[in-house]
């Protein structure tokens, strides 16, 4: 009984590093060994062979379980006689001691704790393949020739390619390992994969400009109030775009009263205009490759759309960091009646990434786009209408546009978030 048990317990051990070894998370192990970790350095050169790994596992996990089942058939037949049904049960009971004690339990245990397990045993493994090597590579001649008559051909050991969909997938199930920003920050890095310019730019209706058709004295007011440090300058229509002005070019002539015409024109600089469907990290590289930090967005008949502005990217996939401008309303966060008045010229992802919403991002990029689009019409005051399973009112129009939407928070929604603060 005794040397069955040994038995079991070899198996057991054979069972438990098979499932631990492949088990292990092979980038974990990887970023261990580059940190010095020997068990880790050890663990990855067996799996860079996982054929003659396993082929030494389940060579010396089968001989040990054919070994069990003839000790228990001749201890059974030594102890209750030669009859066939004594046979019968001892082949039932090896097979249930080996299910239970050498393959279900050690597997999921080797599972559960792959990284704690199978480091260790690598120190045992090492040394075995080393010795049965000879055996293992005779086996696996046979193997070979029998993938070859049936047209198998083993993939190779290169590294394995991830999908950006798929290293997404990996963030989100590891991310009870970093905090919670840096996750945030690399779901919204693989986004920036498929968004466009003209789902980050600044509407054209919100654009803070100046007119150098206007007078003098109201320029000046204009300049020394504005929030922002660049302002587009254009002739009686913001289409017509005369060129950039940078805020600080112009401080001195504006403090000593020497402001004119002129002297404006003069500090203006070149527009820069890019299309509507630029990809945003081709953008971004434009800006870092040039060291330009604002564009102005045209569509495919050269009207303008809005600007795009370098933190308007990086708002994107960092979060805000700058204090947003007088010029576009109060901050948007649910009330305590679960609703918020909107801008209508509100970006749509704005709203998802502030609110937590899902309106559809497939089309317009503003709220008043995306209103008239579903109505087909400029709507009146006080009209109520469900969009992306939100409820919206119009509140106010202005110049055949809407100005000011109250959105109702979705239920869903605001279980979701009192769930999070319990």
């Amino acid at each position: 009984m005794l040397t069955l048990a040994i038995l079991l317990v070899v198996s057991a051990f054979f069972s438990i590093s098979e499932t631990s070894m492949m088990a292990l998370n092979r980038y974990r192990l990887k970023a261990m060994a580059r940190l010095g970790n020997r068990g880790a350095q050890r663990t990855l050169a067996l799996l860079e062979h996982t054929d003659r790994l396993l082929g030494v596992i389940l060579l010396g996990n089968n001989l040990v379980n054919a070994a069990a089942a003839t000790l228990t058939g001749v201890l059974a037949l030594e102890w209750f006689g030669d009859e066939q049904y004594v046979l019968a049960l001892g082949t039932l009971a090896v097979t249930f001691a080996i299910l239970v004690f050498s393959e279900i339990t050690p597997k999921v245990i080797g599972a559960a704790h792959a990284e704690r397990i199978a480091l260790p045993l690598s120190r045992v493994l090492g040394p075995l393949l080393t010795v049965l090597y000879p055996v293992v590579s005779f086996i696996n001649l046979f193997v070979a020739a029998l993938l070859w008559l049936l047209r198998i051909r083993p993939q190779g050991h290169e590294e394995q390619h991830l999908s950006p969909e798929e290293l997404r997938s990996l963030v989100l199930e590891h991310s009870r390992y970093m905090p919670k920003k840096h996750q945030t920050i690399l779901g919204n890095l693989f986004d920036l994969e498929h968004i466009e310019v003209s789902d980050l730019m600044v509407p054209r209706a919100r654009i803070e400009a100046i007119d150098l058709d206007c007078p003098i004295s109201e320029l000046r007011e204009q300049l020394m109030t504005s929030y922002h440090t660049r302002l587009i300058a254009y002739r009686g229509e913001l289409g017509n775009v005369a060129g950039l002005l940078h805020i600080r070019h112009v401080l001195g002539a504006t403090r000593d009263g020497d402001l004119t015409h002129e002297a404006l024109e003069a500090l203006l600089i070149p527009p820069y205009f890019v299309p509507g469907s630029t990809a945003v990290l081709a953008q971004l590289q434009y800006f870092q490759e040039h060291r330009e930090r604002l564009a102005l967005v045209v569509d495919e008949y050269g009207e303008l759309q809005g600007l795009i502005a370098l933190e308007d990217i990086l708002e994107e996939f960092i979060g805000e960091f700058t204090t947003g401008s007088p010029l576009h309303g109060s901050p948007l966060h649910w009330d305590a009646q679960q609703s918020v008045l909107a801008d209508g010229t509100t970006s749509l992802r704005d709203l998802n990434r502030k609110l937590g919403l899902a309106l559809p991002l497939d089309g317009p990029k503003t709220l008043n786009g995306l209103i008239l689009e579903q109505l087909q019409d400029i709507p009146e005051a006080g009209l109520s209408l469900r969009i992306g399973g939100v409820v919206m009112e119009i509140v106010q129009n202005e110049d055949r546009a809407i100005r000011t939407v109250r959105l109702f928070r979705p239920a869903a929604t605001a279980e979701e978030s009192a769930a999070a603060r319990d």
